[in-house]
């Protein structure tokens, strides 16, 4: 038997979650079952809450998408020994999340811990440096010396791609809702800052840009912030549509990105082959080897105060990446 929490209804994850004793899930082909160290908790967890993310599995189910821990068992075609310390994506779509004393993974999204980084660490962020990886490299091809406008940029995925941008040469500009978050973010390597709550978000990134304007936005954000920003692109400029944390895509008819020759470029971390990841691994081990990336975690939520974190989480004032730790 083993501690999980669960969501048995749809609403506040401080209102929905439930902690309950529960047996330990069995490994089928392809999977392996971790002891939990460490799982990272990010905005899909409170939007599975919600029952509005689109992967949110049937009631009741165990979120958490991201975790580091340890192989107890493994399913049909597993070669990983048991006993292995990885990091992994969980089996969250089955309801075998990662908010639990152990939890499912596919094989497939099960990869080394880099030397350097703790449990906690780890365990947020393969999802956040995975996605900043494929929306800058692959999809937005960044090249050195360019703009590059983050929002949502104290966010997990944020904190990510403006380390990504700082490593890859860019000239990053973090655009966040407050002072203390344009404070983190410079701490974290931002070259500029913008307060989004200051003024017109396009007049701003222009400023900030030296009257350039950005050449990619990083947007896990989309709505209207989403859609000034795309406003300020310079030529040849992307918007990378990552997510939708303010509960909407943007809304850019094409004929504002005719008329800038500007493109909008979607991101998804899905549907990538095992060497491609393994690649991308490889490559967001040798930036963390040489320093170029650095863990925004915080103190590491306690087991027991999971749907007080989630909430603030959801409350928007959390600033960093939180990990539920102590399990």
């Amino acid at each position: 038997m083993m501690r999980a929490w669960q969501v048995h209804g749809h609403g506040e994850p401080a209102q929905v979650l439930r902690q309950v004793t529960v047996d330990q899930p069995e490994p089928g082909p392809g999977q392996l079952r971790l002891r939990v160290a460490a799982a990272g908790i990010g905005l899909p967890d409170v939007l599975m809450c919600r029952g509005s993310y689109p992967l949110t599995p049937g009631l009741p189910f165990t979120p958490g998408q991201e975790v580091t821990g340890t192989v107890t068992a493994v399913g049909a075609g597993v070669g990983l020994p048991i006993g292995s310390r990885v990091m992994a994506v969980t089996a969250f779509t089955e309801g075998h999340g990662g908010f639990a004393e152990e939890c499912l993974a596919p094989a497939d999204s099960a990869f080394p811990v880099p030397d350097g980084l703790d449990d906690v660490a780890a365990a947020g962020f393969w999802i956040p440096h995975l996605t900043g990886w494929l929306a800058l490299v692959e999809r937005g091809r960044l090249a050195p010396g360019e703009h590059l406008a983050v929002l949502g940029a104290a966010g997990g995925s944020g904190i990510a791609a403006v380390q990504l941008g700082r490593a890859l040469g860019a000239r990053v500009v973090a655009v966040v809702s407050d002072e203390e978050r344009a404070r983190f973010c410079r701490g974290l390597g931002a070259h500029a800052s913008v307060v989004y709550r200051d003024g017109p978000l396009s007049a701003a990134l222009r400023q900030a840009t030296d009257g350039h304007g950005p050449d990619l936005v990083f947007d896990p954000v989309g709505g209207a912030l989403a859609s000034d920003a795309a406003a300020a692109l310079a030529r040849g400029g992307r918007l990378l549509s990552v997510g939708f944390a303010s509960g909407a895509w943007p809304e850019i008819t094409a004929d504002r990105f005719v008329l800038g020759n500007t493109s909008l470029v979607g991101v998804f971390a899905g549907g990538y082959s095992r060497a491609e990841l393994d690649d991308v691994h490889t490559r967001l081990t040798a930036l963390v080897a040489d320093g170029s990336l650095r863990t925004a975690v915080g103190p590491a939520v306690d087991f027991d105060s999971l749907p007080q974190a989630l909430q603030r989480l959801a409350d928007r004032s959390v600033i960093g990446k939180l990990v539920l730790g102590g399990i």
